[in-house]
């Protein structure tokens, strides 16, 4: 039986790769590692999903540099490799801890397979060190999962045997599908009551990347500030990341506000029922410009570029960057249009159809060649 060792440091990671473990499990030995770049989080997320990692590293003493945080992933993974040598190393997407992962495992000649391959910027500074980080990934990876034909074209533009990319989808289509099927109304209705939007338009607002700190952050909470009191019937809803130079910013930009509400960040589960539920998600994640799209939801991306431009091709999302005039007009301009459902009636979801998991396992396991 191959056996699979999957890394999962982050959030994010932890999100999408859960329906590959799923997927996984039945017919290959896998083995979920949880790095320490984002343990508190990441662990509650698997938790969230059902799902306990089976070997769990020590977290990285924070503050810690990137490369503090690279040299101790690559340090830790490379132990673990050496243990159990597994067929396959799994990763996710652009983060330190997929890319030491994939960094261990090419030293140790063991198999890559990498996750949400392909997407690009072509810009190395933004986002930056996820550029990077995926493109050290892609030069590393056996078998490259892009879940969009965009990103499997921008693999053969790099040169990456056609034999090598698999145009899977992207597994988030898969969790968001899964987790919606376990709802009922009175799910909806609690978390609607429990957040206080009965009744109310609402606005998810969600800001914490590297490039939008500092001054950025302070154009953002301006633009955020002005639409709040053009708007004093639409609930604005601000979960805040943990860092708590950003949460300082936070509270002094936009505290006092009557109908905007900064608080703790909102678990999966909830996030998803708020998206269901909003008109408009301002955001600067990558991971929620694809979770929008499952929902249909129109967004404005508080970034100059995005490695998802499915997501504007679709007239789901706009650029805006951090500007603080650009970003006023955009939500403007979707408020003003009084709908909450973006998505043209017919139109496929952009990122999958919710079987990027089974075409990822059947590709590791050697199934999807089969005669």
């Amino acid at each position: 039986m191959t056996s699979i060792l999957i890394v999962i440091g982050t959030r994010p990671e932890a999100i999408k790769l859960a329906p590959v473990i799923r997927a996984l499990r039945p017919v290959a030995a896998v083995t979920v590692v949880r790095t320490g770049q984002q343990s508190a989080l990441a662990d509650a997320m698997l938790g969230e999903l059902g799902i306990v990692a089976d070997i769990a590293l020590q977290q990285v003493p924070n503050p810690y540099t990137l490369a503090e945080l690279t040299a101790v992933t690559l340090r830790d993974i490379d132990a673990v490799l050496a243990r159990l040598q597994p067929d396959w190393v799994v990763v996710q997407g652009d983060t330190n801890s997929a890319a030491a992962a994939a960094l261990a495992a090419f030293y140790r000649g063991i198999r890559v397979g990498h996750v949400e391959a392909g997407l690009r910027t072509h810009d190395l500074a933004d986002p930056f060190p996820e550029e990077g980080n995926r493109r050290l990934i892609g030069s590393i990876a056996a078998l490259h999962f892009a879940p969009t034909p965009r990103a499997a074209r921008n693999l053969a533009d790099e040169g990456v045997p056609v034999e090598r990319i698999r145009m899977t989808g992207n597994p988030i289509v898969d969790a968001v599908d899964e987790l919606r099927r376990g709802w009922s109304e009175a799910d909806r209705a609690e978390i609607a009551q429990r957040l206080g939007f009965v009744g109310r338009p609402v606005v998810l607002v969600t800001s914490h990347r590297r490039e939008n700190q500092g001054p950025a952050l302070h154009a953002i909470c301006a633009a955020i500030r002005t639409l709040a009191m053009r708007h004093p019937q639409v609930l604005w809803l601000f979960p805040m990341h943990p860092n708590p130079a950003l949460r300082d910013i936070l509270r002094h930009d936009l505290g006092g506000l009557p109908n905007l509400v900064l608080r703790e960040p909102l678990d999966y589960r909830e996030t998803l029922l708020v998206i269901e539920h909003c008109v408009l998600v301002v955001t600067d994640s990558g991971g929620l410009q694809e979770e929008v799209a499952a929902f249909g939801r129109p967004a404005v991306v508080l970034r100059e570029r995005t490695e998802r431009p499915e997501i504007v091709e679709a007239g789901l999302a706009v650029l805006t960057g951090h500007d603080t005039d650009r970003i006023v007009a955009a939500v403007m301009e979707r408020l003003d249009a009084g709908t909450s459902n973006a998505m043209p009636a017919g139109m496929a979801n952009p990122f999958g159809d919710g079987h990027a998991a089974e075409r990822i396992a059947a590709a590791l396991t050697g199934t999807d060649l089969a005669t």
